[in-house]
């Protein structure tokens, strides 16, 4: 009998106030994440990937958000639901997040040392000598070099990188089972994007926790997930093994995805554009959202949304022609 997942997502909807209104910015989302996982969440900007990532610890201002359906299941609980000072207690312990702009993520006025050790004290009671320690060592695990004096430096000291890394010291510092990276090595460069990718698989190995990354680079997803959920418009429209999906992509937004990754040819480098734009929230697209952008769109397409639905095992895609067409091979 399969064990029951970590976090299970089921038909979540997350609603903003804006002047005409709430508009919806995730709508019907669901999958699971299982423990020790490693689950990858790609698509545009705007596609819904950090609202889904943000509602999963209510990190939305809860003036202008507001959960209009769904769940998000943890120990048997549902976190949408349950007191804050519970889910005070959940954060940063069991599930815990890491940004992508660390320099506006960390308080420019604490030492690391104290950013570090807030968590330890809060979630662990551990004394300020203690977790003094504990902070040196957590460096030392993310791979900054001179802990012991790194520790008592301010985050403008450190370069970009390092600066990632204590976030993701921060992050593990109570050994989380999940740990939600956002956009992770976005604003690093190849080299120390590498280091931060293979800083968080030791990671995940050694703590033996789950990660869900969050980017809109396929190359960077390839590298580290297992499975792999495409989102588009709010809405997942593709999911399955990494494998898989890079092998036989079935929805047309993750080919376009795919053929959007640069490609040298010669002594030039070929680049694609999913023609068209991404639309708003509160833009009414009939049927398939992907429709006006999609070169395979046919009048069923307009008729009405299509469900996410299994066309192989454990590989689901919101495309009604191409489904039958994928179940049909």
């Amino acid at each position: 009998m399969p064990s029951a997942p970590l976090v299970s997502i089921d038909d979540l909807t997350v609603q903003f106030r804006t002047d005409r209104g709430w508009s919806t910015a995730v709508e019907g989302v669901s999958f699971d994440i299982g423990d020790g996982d490693c689950v990858g969440v790609v698509g545009e900007s705007g596609s819904g990937k950090s609202v889904t990532a943000l509602s999963m610890l209510r990190l939305h201002a809860r003036r202008t958000a507001r959960f209009a359906g769904g769940s998000v299941r943890y120990d048997g609980r549902d976190l949408l639901r349950i007191p804050e000072s519970d889910l005070r207690r959940i954060r940063g312990r069991d599930i815990a997040m890491v940004f992508q702009d660390p320099m506006s993520s960390l308080n420019p006025v604490l030492t690391i040392c104290d950013q570090i050790s807030e968590s330890l004290r809060l979630h662990q009671n551990m004394s300020r000598a203690d977790a003094r320690r504990r902070a040196v060592e957590l460096l030392d695990l993310v791979r900054i070099a001179d802990a012991g004096r790194r520790v008592d430096e301010y985050p403008h000291r450190l370069s970009g990188g390092m600066r990632q890394r204590v976030m993701i010291a921060i992050a593990i510092a109570c050994r989380p089972r999940l740990l939600i990276a956002d956009e992770p090595t976005t604003a690093l460069d190849v080299t120390i994007q590498a280091q931060i990718l293979e800083l968080l698989r030791d990671l995940r190995a050694e703590l033996g926790m789950a990660v869900m990354l969050i980017s809109h680079d396929l190359g960077v997803i390839a590298e580290f997930a297992r499975r792999v959920i495409v989102m588009y418009a709010g809405r997942v429209v593709e999911d399955a093994p990494v494998d898989v999906l890079f092998r036989r992509p079935l929805h047309p937004y993750t080919e376009g995805l795919m053929a959007s990754v640069p490609a040298i040819e010669g002594e030039t480098a070929r680049l694609y554009s999913i023609p068209g734009r991404i639309p708003d929230p509160d833009e009414v697209v009939a049927g398939c959202r992907f429709g006006p952008r999609c070169g395979y769109a046919e009048p069923v397409c307009r008729a009405a949304m299509p469900d996410l639905v299994a066309v192989d095992g454990d590989h689901r895609v919101r495309c009604t022609p191409r489904s039958r067409a994928a179940g049909a091979v």
